[in-house]
This record gives structure tokens, C-alpha cells and sequence, in this order.
């Protein structure tokens, strides 16, 4: 009798550590499938950045807005907008300054009122692409994605005339280095956040 009842014990106890055991590896099977459940918020900007054409860029752009964006793909597309909009501002800033500024030829000051002239269309379209963002919820998801993606894109194309216009012997020198590259940067900019709003899209789709 004793025995008997030491024989069952034990099979409850076996029975308890499968079903434990069971219970732990589909647990672990579960975290596996769904690994943004424990990625930290520089972890899944990390990983979204890897989608865009210049990953370190958008990381570094957007790793210090981590605590904004937490693990949302339509935070980190609006917060890639946002930064792609104020350095447009602030480059547009910096070239009107020196388009006044002693020292430039007629023809580099033409290059330099025709860029901002560009940035400003550019700002329009990330202005209204945020204001969209902000209102990017219910039926109407598909259809305003599309209107973001259109300006964002148009933005982009304003960016890249822009940065045309000073290839050549338009404009020799610092100037030029320091312009051109600020105006790279933001087209990197609005090239990266248009590829974490086509990311976006795809999670609708």
C-alpha cells in the first residue's frame, strides 16, 4: 500500500515537471515569435533604421528621441519627419545668411536664393505630411499614407534639384563643401523617413 501510494506521488510529481516544462518552452516559443515584446526602444529604432538608405544616419538621428518613440513605427515616422523638417529649416537659415554675406558672386547668390527657394517647397511638404501624420488613424489610413508619401517624395525631388544646382563650377570652395553637404543631409534625411513611412504603409497593407 505504501508503496503504491510512494509509486503515485512520484507519477504526480513527473507529470507537475512536464507540464511545467511544457509550459516554459512555449512560453520561449511565444517571446520567439513576437521579439518586439522585450526590444528596448534604441533596439527596435535600431532595427527599423535598417529598412533606409542611410541605417547609421537614421539611428544617430533618432536615438536621442528614443523615449518618443518607444516601439511605435508611426511615432518613429512622424519623429523622422520631424528631424528631416528642422534641419531643412535650419539649412535654409544658414544659406540665406551667407547668400548674404560678403564675398559671393552674383551667380553663387542666384545658386544660393534658388535652393532656399527649393527648401522652402520642401518644408511646405514635411509641414503637411506632419499635420497628416497626427490624424493617421481609421479608414481613412490608406488614403492619407498616400497623400504623406506623395509630399514626402515631392520633398525629396526639391532636395535633389537643389543639390544640382551646385555641381559644377557654380560655386568653388568652403562655401560650397560645407552647403552641398549640409543640403545631402537633408535629402539623406527625407530619404530615410520616407522609407519608415513606406514601412509604416506595409504594416496596413
Amino acid at each position: 500500500m505504501e508503496s503504491a501510494y510512494i509509486r503515485s506521488n512520484f507519477l504526480i510529481g513527473f507529470l507537475i515537471l512536464v507540464a511545467l516544462t511544457t509550459s516554459s518552452n512555449y512560453l520561449a516559443s511565444v517571446s520567439a515569435a513576437r521579439p518586439a515584446v522585450g526590444e528596448t526602444n534604441t533596439e527596435f529604432i535600431r532595427t527599423s533604421c535598417k529598412s533606409t538608405s542611410y541605417p547609421n544616419l537614421c539611428f544617430s538621428s533618432l536615438s536621442s528621441r528614443a523615449s518618443a518613440i518607444g516601439v511605435s513605427p508611426q511615432l518613429l515616422a512622424h519623429e523622422s519627419l520631424t528631424v528631416s523638417l528642422e534641419t531643412a529649416q535650419s539649412t535654409s537659415a544658414m544659406m540665406l545668411k551667407l547668400a548674404h554675406g560678403q564675398g559671393m558672386t552674383p551667380r553663387e547668390v542666384g545658386a544660393m536664393h534658388d535652393c532656399v527657394e527649393e527648401l522652402s517647397d520642401t518644408v511646405a511638404g514635411l509641414r503637411k505630411s506632419l499635420g497628416e501624420m497626427k490624424q493617421l488613424r481609421g479608414k481613412d489610413f490608406d488614403l492619407k499614407i498616400n497623400d504623406i508619401q506623395t509630399w514626402v517624395s515631392a520633398a525629396l525631388t526639391d532636395e535633389d534639384t537643389c543639390t544640382e544646382g551646385f555641381d559644377g563650377k557654380v560655386m568653388n570652395g568652403k562655401v560650397k563643401t560645407v552647403v552641398r553637404g549640409k543640403i545631402l543631409e537633408v535629402a539623406h534625411l527625407t530619404s530615410n523617413a520616407l522609407a519608415l513611412i513606406n514601412s509604416l504603409a506595409s504594416l496596413h497593407g
